[in-house]
């Protein structure tokens, strides 16, 4: 099966970070939301939230991934997608810390109701975001509730509407897997727009293949959250807030999420640590695994995720 390689990773902080940081004060600031109201929900955010992004290929129809889910009712709905993209974010409200720690796709872990050991990314198509959700939370051992899911669609609809992104290619680009994929992009400084900025997060051509396409996508994220944050992009919010709405499930309560960030003192997007997942790439039988480093993988969410372990 022909693979499409693409990242949800800049659209995770957009979508939160920075959104719902301008559009808390763009809406309040004209009146079109008033978050001095309370709300039904329970005020789960305080200092910070811990979600898992992901990022899938619907090609559009997210929209019925939702209907179908809400429709069914049940927590696990099979979507017949797998996450090419998977990140565990934390964020602090009041410091503007974050920390982001990214999930190789083909990492090895058990999935409640099976039997075998499968490619984490299998989980989100078993049985949707929830059980990726739970996945995560018993692989890490971390008090996990919710998700962000992205389709990739959203990137090219962003990128597009701040007018594209300046980023410094490290190495030529190339690959031709027509009608699926073709990358052709140079190295060096340029401006990306939105669909080269898709071939830019697909590419995995690197010496250290998706460990590498990871460490590209961390930089490009850092990139583009400078860029996005520019006081000129703030007035092309309505149509990032489209994109949002359009390409993106989510189960964070929208007002208690809106009034937590606009709630926050400062936002520091310098202060952005990440890291993956540590291991090793082993082949069993005919599948590539990513093996996980269970002690290397417990002190690293230890550190970055420690008022969020089960005890």
């Amino acid at each position: 099966m022909k693979k499409k390689f693409w990242t949800a990773f800049l659209i995770s902080l957009v979508c939160f970070s920075i959104i719902f940081t301008i559009a808390g004060k763009y809406l309040s600031d004209n009146n079109i939301v008033d978050f001095s109201q309370e709300d039904d929900s329970e005020d789960e955010f305080k200092d910070e939230i811990l979600f898992l992004f992901m990022g899938i290929d619907a090609n559009g129809g997210i929209e019925k991934i939702k209907e179908n889910r809400n429709k069914e009712g049940d927590r696990y709905i099979e979507t017949g997608n797998r996450t090419d993209t998977m990140m565990l974010c934390k964020f602090n409200f009041k410091t503007g810390e974050t920390n982001i720690l990214s999930i190789p796709r083909d990492t090895r872990v058990r999935i409640r109701g099976r039997k075998n050991e499968y490619k984490i990314n299998a989980a989100y198509s078993y049985g949707g975001p929830y059980l990726a959700v739970d996945t995560v939370k018993d692989f890490l051992n971390i008090d996990l509730k919710y998700y962000v899911t992205v389709d990739y669609l959203a990137v090219k609809e962003i990128v597009d509407a701040i007018g594209g992104i300046k980023i410094d290619v490290p190495q030529d680009m190339k690959h031709n897997d027509i009608p699926s994929l073709r990358i052709n992009i140079k190295k060096g400084f340029q401006t990306l727009d939105g669909d080269k900025a898709i071939e830019f997060l697909r590419y995995r051509g690197y010496k250290e293949a998706d460990i590498g396409r990871i460490k590209a996508q961390q930089m490009f994220i850092k990139e583009f959250i400078k860029q996005v944050l520019k006081p000129k992009n703030i007035i092309k919010l309505p149509k990032m807030i489209n994109a949002y709405f359009d390409y993106i499930d989510t189960n964070i309560p929208l007002n208690s999420m809106v009034k937590a960030v606009t709630n926050a003192n400062k936002l520091n997007m310098e202060n952005v640590k990440t890291e993956t997942i540590p291991g090793d790439g082993k082949k069993i039988g005919k599948e590539d695994f990513w093996i996980y480093d269970e002690n290397k993988t417990k002190e690293l969410t230890d550190e970055m995720f420690e008022d969020f372990l089960i005890k």
